[in-house]
């Protein structure tokens, strides 16, 4: 196939380069040793017939003579006829008939043709010529069939490996805890080969990442980079790109030409809380390590100048300490520091002592206020750092609550590179890529959003010579996706590490046309306005509530809760395109369809909405995390606070002792900031139980996630919704001892408030939901639920919330009527009882979600933190994505509405009452964007 560029054309063969400095320091070197020890010098020897040439003269010079050489690939990189990391015995590979995103041009560039891998490197790009391809006869052929392809992705931020999957003793080696300033750890030392995310990442698309020491410190240690694939030889040694060092037997030698450090370093809260320390401590202690350095960078120039001119007399040793020669690398220029630093106040610190000492930052990473301070970014030393950034993970402790999901996109615009991160496991990087799905969502383009999780990283890491572009010559770690890489849902089809087919059989679902092209995103200018204008807190309320007659027209679709659960109650497509309209009400709808049937001129107040091809459709309920009870998760002056643990805690007697219970509604905090985004995002209510790390956790409540109040009319959706308990493996108790307990309260052996809340259950007029991951648990669950069933003779209404190995019992919970609520949508295996999971596509054809609805379970999705309630919608259109059509539009929103309200025993419409009314597509769609909330609770239609 010929080459076709679709956007402007890129020379696949590399630019000529610069000759590499060290090519002169090598011929002035080899001349100066040829001096000496070939009598040239012997005039100055004789004058000084006392001076001593040591032996090692040559190793001594050319060290001084590399001292300063900034790193970089040798000059002969690109005339490499296999990667360095080639698995002998790879065949070769040739995609064919792929659309393939390069990452030239700034992003721009997609090329339509085939793609020749071979040895570990890329062989060709667009047009492969037939000579190229007869010279090869054993050949693997892989049919793109028109579909996308893009360099591997790449972690700029990421603990994979140092803190393992699943936790176990000794699985966290992220931080130390021995000083504020250790630039002599690495994390290296601490790279576990058995975390079970290397295989889940790899099935993300993810082929490199750099392993960072956590940020407990101010300097936390030396960062390696990697590659996932796992190696014959099976050591963390093994899976390096490009280290500093060779590593051997005998001690470490450093690499010619140098090649780039990586450091960890951290400001603010962390270092802070950790050493009992405050912002001033931190910064004292990064001048204090830096000054150690510069006094060894001083020592040592004076050193190489004496040795360069031949003084020999009494020079004595290289002046370097093994503990500061990191640092004294980052004087020098050849360490790319990966900095953690949120606010302000702390950004200007690390800018100001870049100044000081003259080192330049690769990025600050987490980073929430630099979008609100670009200037200050732009006076670092040397150059503008780049940002590493969560697209929506945020409000979490002080320092991330002015995060903006805007932020990527003003940084962009103010021309510092972008770069989207997963700090995995904080988030699962199996999904980095939909960090960047969400930043082209709020604004970042098409072009530099992809950039952001590919070549942007490899070039802030300083690899950008061999990873993060399609280029001849490149590394052969590349994507073949089943969509478009920023569609909602991209699963890979196959990634290829250093040439080598990482998925043995993979299971891809065919997507829709529509997911082919990247997502025109909604008009976010005002809300990115706002958020500079508020400094980061704009309001999030409605701009208009309305009781008054709004008639929303020009949508496609309407989903409806007709008290059977969601249905799909009318499409454009079904008559004929013809124009629909809706007219609510004092927050209800009274008519649907053409304008003839409702004519909307009879209603003189009316307000009039386009949705511009948008969609009606019920309200979403969030459930599963602390969304109603905490302002800022790490900060308990902004929460309600955990309960007693019944199990473990004296509780105190003027509460009820071991009977009482807590029930939720008494401590709803209202307006916090990730309710107010939950409700902008179609996410209209929410069920939280009272906040537990131990086995009874009390009554969860039912609110409004819009109100202001509680004292507002329809803010309290209902008191008390259903009783919480969890059984786990990492109780401090034994399950056996939990599920006694579970079975002595079942059974009516407790007194007081306790003993009638269970009553209410085992006579099926509240459910009990019991927080669970592990089958075998689950198995001894149901057989209890039969057991008190037997003895009561009332069904109980039991649903198991996170259930992370739930599918395995698929068949038996449906049977047993047990409703499941999948915590997170997209499972991950954090701890022991959860590592059985079923990650869907690509790896296994059925997700949990797909496998339980088979078995006539009902399911619901939840969520693991209240920042991340906001994103329900994307959760749920996800699981329909990977199901293969199995799943519905309309199902999937039950997901999040319907069935919850089932599962958790609201009475059905307390939340699918409400209406979402989105533009530009359906509440699932990544085109969409929520512009009003039509509430029949409260009588009136919120406009955003």
């Amino acid at each position: 196939m010929m080459e076709k560029a679709l956007i402007p054309p890129y020379s696949y063969e590399r630019p000529l380069r610069k000759p590499h400095p060290m090519l002169g320091v090598a011929l002035a070197l080899s001349l100066w040793v040829a001096c000496v020890y070939t009598g040239l010098f012997t005039g100055f020897v004789t004058k000084r017939s006392s001076v001593k040439v040591p032996i090692n003269a040559q190793q001594i010079v050319q060290k001084c003579a590399h001292i300063d050489v900034t790193p970089g690939p040798p000059v002969d990189f690109y005339s490499r006829d296999e990667s360095d990391r080639y698995v002998p015995g790879t065949k070769p590979t040739l995609i064919k008939n792929a659309t393939i995103w390069t990452g030239n041009v700034d992003g721009l560039e997609v090329v339509l043709g085939d793609l020749l891998l071979d040895k570990g490197i890329i062989r060709a790009v667009g047009d492969v010529p037939a000579h190229m391809l007869e010279a090869y006869d054993n050949i693997s052929v892989v049919e793109a069939n028109g579909g996308w392809v893009s360099p591997g992705i790449v972690d700029l931020h990421s603990h994979l490996g140092d803190m393992s999957s699943p936790r176990l003793s000794g699985s966290d080696d992220t931080n130390s805890r021995k000083g504020l300033v250790q630039p002599w750890l690495r994390s290296l030392d601490a790279l576990n080969t058995h975390d079970d995310a290397y295989r889940l990442s790899i099935s993300g698309g993810v082929t490199t990442a750099v392993i960072l020491p956590g940020s407990a410190n101010a300097i936390g240690g030396q960062a390696f980079v990697i590659k996932l694939r796992p190696t014959e030889e099976r050591s963390p040694s093994s899976m390096l790109l490009e280290p500093p060092f060779n590593f051997s037997g005998s001690g470490i030698e450093e690499v010619y030409p140098p090649r780039w450090r990586q450091l960890k370093q951290a400001c603010g809260e962390n270092p802070s809380r950790v050493y009992s320390g405050t912002r001033m401590d931190t910064i004292w202690a990064y001048r204090k390590g830096y000054e150690e350095a510069r006094k060894i960078k001083v020592k040592q120039d004076a050193y190489c100048e004496k040795a360069m001119a031949g003084q020999w007399d009494d020079l004595g040793e290289f002046p370097e300490e093994l503990e500061w020669e990191a640092l004294v690398d980052v004087l020098r220029g050849k360490v790319k520091i990966q900095n953690h630093c949120y606010e302000a106040v702390d950004l200007d610190g690390i800018v100001r002592l870049t100044n000081e000492f003259k080192f330049s930052i690769a990025a600050f990473h987490h980073a929430h206020e630099t979008y609100l301070v670009p200037d200050l970014l732009k006076k670092a030393y040397g150059h503008t750092p780049a940002v590493a950034l969560f697209a929506t993970n945020g409000r979490y402790k002080r320092e991330a609550y002015r995060g903006s999901e805007f932020a990527p996109r003003i940084l962009a615009d103010e021309g510092i590179q972008v770069v989207m991160k997963s700090d995995h496991p904080v988030l699962n990087s199996r999904y980095l890529l939909h960090e960047a799905q969400q930043a082209h969502y709020f604004g970042l383009a098409d072009n530099l959003a992809l950039a952001s999780v590919i070549s942007t990283p490899a070039t802030i890491m300083g690899q950008e010579h061999r990873i993060g572009y399609i280029r001849k010559g490149y590394d052969a770690d590349v994507v073949l996706w089943d969509s478009h890489p920023l569609a909602i849902g991209a699963t890979p089809k196959q990634v290829f590490i250093d040439g080598v087919a990482q998925l043995e059989h993979p299971f891809t679902s065919t997507k829709p046309e529509a997911l082919q092209h990247a997502p025109e995103t909604p008009d976010f200018d005002k809300e990115t306005k706002a958020a500079l204008k508020y400094d980061g807190l704009p309001p999030l309320e409605p701009k208009e509530s309305t009781s008054d007659v709004v008639v929303f027209t020009n949508f496609d679709s309407l989903f409806l809760d007709i008290g059977n659960g969601v249905e799909q109650i009318f499409t454009s497509q079904k008559y004929s395109g013809a124009p629909q309209i809706a007219v609510v009400k004092d927050g209800k709808i009274i008519c649907t369809g053409t304008s003839e049937m409702c004519s909307p001129t009879s209603y003189m107040t009316s307000r009039t909405i386009n949705l511009h091809g948008g969609s009606l459709a019920p309200g979403l309920l969030s459930y599963g995390s602390e969304l109603g009870l905490t302002h800022i998760s790490g900060e308990k002056s902004t929460q309600d606070g955990k309960v007693f643990d019944s199990l473990t805690d004296k509780v105190p007697s003027i509460l009820g002792g071991d009977e009482a219970v807590i029930r939720a509604v008494d401590g709803l905090l209202f307006s916090t900031r990730d309710a107010l985004l939950a409700y902008r995002s179609g996410v209209t209510a929410g069920v939280t139980a009272p906040s537990s790390s131990g086995f009874l956790a009390g009554l969860s409540t039912a609110f409004n996630t819009g109100s202001s109040h509680k004292l507002i009319e329809g803010a309290v959706l209902q008191d008390d919704v259903a009783l919480h308990v969890a059984i786990s493996l990492s109780s401090p108790v034994s399950v056996s001892t939990q599920i006694a307990t579970l079975r002595k309260l079942l059974l009516g052996d407790a007194n007081g408030d306790l003993g009638s809340q269970f009553t209410k259950v085992v006579e099926g007029k509240i459910p009990l939901i019991i927080s669970v991951d592990n089958t075998d648990i689950m198995a001894s669950l149901i057989q209890l639920k039969a057991e008190v069933e037997s003895t009561s003779g009332s069904a109980i209404q039991m649903t198991f919330s996170g259930a992370s190995e739930a599918h395995l019992l698929a068949k038996e919970i449906g049977v047993a009527g047990v409703g499941v609520i999948v915590s997170p949508a997209r499972p991950f295996p954090s701890t022991w009882e959860m590592r059985r999971i079923l990650p869907g596509p690509p790896l296994t054809q059925n997700s949990a979600i797909s496998t339980l609805l088979a078995n006539n379970v009902t399911v619901g999705v939840g969520v693991d933190g209240a920042w991340a309630a906001r994103n329900t919608r994307f959760d749920v259109s996800w699981a329909a994505l990977e199901a293969d059509g199995e799943i519905s539009k309309a199902e999937a929103i039950a997901l999040a509405s319907s069935n919850l309200e089932k599962l958790l025993g609201l009475k059905s419409g307390t939340v699918t009452s409400d209406l979402v009314a989105t533009t530009g597509g359906t509440v699932l769609d990544f085109e969409s964007k929520v512009v009003g909330i039509v509430s029949a609770k409260r009588g009136v239609v919120d406009l955003f």
